[in-house]
């Protein structure tokens, strides 16, 4: 019998480790092609599952029990914290998400054993080890760096230190959790590429069989990123939902390449090409991931999001260092079995396209990695850090996110190997039309509308690159626009086209044609509205070029005008509740140029009776498929004066719609495919 919780916990990471090389060793031996082996290493497998569900099972009753003799319990949760924070606080920490990050790459695995089930033999003993692996890295940092059952030395605290008031939100919740599914799912990916180098098994077999894997965890790392934005723009109380933050780009990085990989993807189980590509951006998406996860808990850049500085930087980088040489490694092994006779026949062609956008991607990682290490490099080079700020990225990423996007759209309309000239001037007639329409219509009535064609746009880079870029950027409305309009016709016209073709051949009614074409060819049109979806981002991401923002103080009855909004300051109103003080101003939004009432905000500002010296903004957004009027609390003067930041964001609703169906397009491309009759 255990004497107390923390030795259990304690015990159960032990036992992870020992699990899980258990498992790697009968993988091993199973990799000889003995079936008692893999079997053994498969209930192994679930062993380790096990383990790690009941660690995470301890630490979430530690918690709700307030066990203060655990230091991360006592860092991360105070008496007073409703239960459903309490939760939360398991990923709050580093010590903490690391065991996290351990039960859900348990769950994937119990997920993948089960899956593989008779399937794949030869592979199965290394996809096995490989994820073993992983697991006993964790496990290994758990006992020797960042345990999460540590106790502390002063003993049982009588309360805790609570739970950093900015993570106490409902979208911080549900954010990391979707996040780290995206992340560690990728693992799964790597181990089928691990298993294909190291069996010899080099057809599509492999690719066909990842494909669902790595587009769930393509998904996940969406959905983490776009509830990273909502916690950003709701909670944070800065105007914006992406500030090109150290710790947003390394969730970024991963996603990029997971993106690029999707695609090329296709072109090996048409073509069998690309193979080394393909195992390239697959270990390099979990490279990334593990990589995201050194800077986040490193201590090695300065983030609101990163966890406090400590040592585990250097397990990080040394498993980091294993990734990057197995993979290389291997990869110049089996180079012989990894080339193609296959060629890209024509540039007009669809995997022309796909490498063109692939290769898009990769320069958008490219930049984004090396502008978020340069501080760290510039320390290390010249014993000095320099960091780049969001207008820096914004100014290199317009461009590059302009290409993927355009990219985006003409894929889809060439055919494989190569396009007829009659093809082409068919499907490219309907979507160049409407940028045009669209740019034209832009020129002519934007401005009349509060949305100008051209935006000033100050050079930060001298000479002519300067001044190209300038230009660019100054235009970013009206391509941004145009892009949209052509990116969306080609989406119209490739579902026009299948359901024309089978309303004509199976005289089915409109709507029946459409969701046939959809339930027959799903992982295509399913990407189709993952592209609507990203078509609706961009023009929500495009609003953020006609913001306006004011700061001003009010009187109770005093009103101020911004942009078609009048904001009537009411007054101050507080309440308590038995975590926090919170002190509301009450704010009435009228229409400008009428009295007609739009709606009512009350930004606040709350103190945490836990941590008082960190109050925070609670924003207060009214939101509309034009704009969203943002007004944050900065403050209470004399005479009950209040201090606001306002802003007006224009088209933000629009990224989270785009996200929605994005999460649709995915669904619908990752759904199991039933036979249908004709």
């Amino acid at each position: 019998m255990w004497h107390s919780i923390p030795d259990l916990g304690s015990a159960l990471v032990l036992a992870i480790l020992l699990a899980a090389s258990y498992a790697f060793a009968l993988a091993l031996l199973a990799a000889r092609r003995q079936p008692r082996w893999l079997a053994a290493a498969r209930l192994a497998a679930y062993g380790t599952v096990a383990l790690s569900t009941v660690a995470v099972l301890v630490l979430a009753y530690a918690f709700v029990t307030h066990d203060f003799r655990i230091r991360y319990v006592a860092q991360y949760s105070d008496r007073s914290m409703p239960t459903p924070y309490l939760l939360s606080a398991l990923w709050g920490g580093q010590d903490g998400s690391v065991l996290w990050w351990v039960f859900l790459l348990g769950v994937y695995i119990a997920a993948c054993v089960r899956w593989l089930k008779g399937r794949y033999l030869a592979l199965q003993p290394y996809i096995i080890a490989t994820l073993m692996v992983v697991v006993m890295f964790f496990a290994l940092l758990m006992l020797f760096s960042s345990s999460p059952f540590a106790t502390s030395l002063s003993g049982a605290r009588l309360d805790g230190h609570g739970l950093n008031p900015l993570l106490q939100n409902f979208y911080m919740a549900v954010h990391p959790p979707s996040l780290y599914v995206g992340f560690v799912g990728c693992t799964v990916p790597f181990a089928f590429a691990v298993a294909a180098l190291l069996s010899g098994r080099l057809d599509s077999e492999w690719i066909v069989a990842v494909r669902k894997w790595m587009l769930f965890a393509w998904l996940f790392l969406s959905i983490g990123n776009g509830l990273g934005m909502l916690w950003a723009y709701v909670e944070l109380g800065w105007g914006g939902y992406w500030a090109w933050d150290p710790v947003e780009n390394a969730s970024f990085l991963p996603w990029l390449t997971a993106t690029a990989y999707v695609h090329s993807t296709m072109i090996q189980e048409r073509r069998a090409m690309l193979k080394i590509w393909n195992l390239f951006l697959i270990a390099l998406t979990f490279f990334l991931t593990i990589f995201g996860t050194f800077l986040t808990r490193s201590g090695a850049i300065a983030s609101v999001h990163a966890f406090a500085q400590s040592n585990v930087g250097v397990y990080f980088l040394w498993f980091l260092g294993l990734i990057a040489a197995t993979s290389v490694g291997l990869v110049l092994w089996r180079l012989p079995a990894l080339r193609s006779d296959a060629r890209i026949e024509s540039v007009a062609s669809r995997e022309a396209a796909f490498v063109a956008n692939n290769w898009a991607l990769l320069g958008a990682t490219a930049f984004v990695l090396v502008a978020t290490t340069f501080p760290l490099v510039s320390k290390a080079l010249f014993a000095q850090t320099v960091s780049v700020g969001p207008p820096f990225y914004n100014r290199w990423m317009a461009p590059i996110g302009l290409a993927i996007f355009l990219l985006m759209g003409l894929a889809p309309l060439f055919g494989w190997r190569k396009t007829s000239p009659k093809s082409l001037r068919s499907a490219f007639v309907a979507p160049c039309a409407a940028a045009l329409a669209l740019a034209l219509l832009h020129l002519a009535f934007g401005s009349a509308f509060g949305f100008p064609p051209f935006v000033p746009n100050d050079p930060i880079v001298p000479g002519p690159l300067g001044l190209a870029l300038q230009k660019l950027g100054s235009s970013t409305p009206l391509v941004t626009a145009s892009l949209a309009a052509f990116n969306l016709a080609v989406i119209a016209q490739e579902f026009y086209r299948g359901a024309a073709s089978r309303m004509l051949a199976h005289r089915e009614s409109v709507l029946t044609a459409l969701l046939t074409l959809v339930d027959r060819a799903r992982r295509r049109y399913g990407g189709y509205v993952v592209h609507f979806g990203v078509t609706l981002m961009f023009i929500g991401f495009l609003g953020q070029a006609w913001g306006v923002s004011r700061e001003t103080s009010l009187r109770p009855g005093e009103s101020f005008t911004l942009d078609r909004y009048v904001l009537r300051y009411d007054g101050p109103r507080e309440t308590v509740d038995p975590n926090k003080r919170m002190a509301f101003a009450d704010v009435t939004v009228l229409k400008s140029g009428s009295d007609k009432q739009l709606g009512k905000l009350s930004p606040a500002r709350f103190f945490y009776k836990k941590n008082p010296e960190q109050p925070t903004s609670e924003v207060s957004v009214l939101h509309s498929v034009r704009d969203d009027l943002y007004v944050v609390l900065g403050g209470f003067g004399d005479d009950k004066i209040a201090s606001f930041q306002i802003h007006v964001n224009p088209l933000v609703s629009w990224i989270w719609a785009g996200l929605l169906f994005l999460i649709l397009g995915a669904a619908i491309s990752l759904w199991p495919d039933v036979p249908v009759s004709s």
